[in-house]
């Protein structure tokens, strides 16, 4: 079983926008095995909603994740207030098991804001869960453009797969 379904299943419970994005978004559209990318995370784009937030922070609580921000546990009470400040700051709130789930709850993706991206999602099937996830185009385009050395060392090592992957089409 995929350790982020049940993660996803309670988001949906909990009418929890959100849209899988990142090298793990990369992966839904993997043509196989020589097109998909290991990650030690997942990424997940959420509206500016303190209340989707609200709700996001209580499905992993229901789950048990552990929530941070960088290296320090996200603080409570977990309320409008600090969903608020998270969203000002555009801060990564990191939910995991301390196993083999790690999933960033972020409200920024470089060069798109997250209507845009849930107005263009797919729809992926995993064990019966609906997964949208971000148009590849959108997250390749916002790994250039994050500009990171990390994003443009993936874009340039991966380049030939990538090509793969988008000449199957979305």
């Amino acid at each position: 079983m995929d350790p982020l379904v049940p993660l996803l299943r309670r988001f949906h419970e909990k009418d929890v926008r959100f849209v899988v994005i990142g090298v793990a978004g990369i992966n839904y559209y993997a043509t196989g095995a020589g097109t998909t990318f290991t990650t030690r995370d997942r990424d997940l784009l959420l509206p500016l909603d303190p209340e989707a937030l609200l709700r996001a922070w209580t499905a992993c609580d229901e789950l048990a994740l552990s929530l941070a921000i960088g290296e320090e546990p996200l603080d409570v009470p977990r309320d409008r207030w600090l969903a608020e400040r998270v969203i000002s700051t555009r801060s990564v709130v990191r939910a995991t098991n301390g196993r083999d789930l790690d999933v960033d709850l972020s409200v920024l993706m470089a060069g798109h804001d997250f209507e845009h991206v849930w107005a263009e999602r797919r729809i992926f099937l995993v064990e019966g869960v609906e997964v949208p996830v971000a148009r590849l185009e959108h997250i390749v385009r916002s790994k250039a453009e994050a500009g990171r050395p990390k994003d443009l060392l993936f874009l340039a090592t991966h380049r030939d797969a990538l090509k793969q992957i988008f000449a199957k089409g979305e």
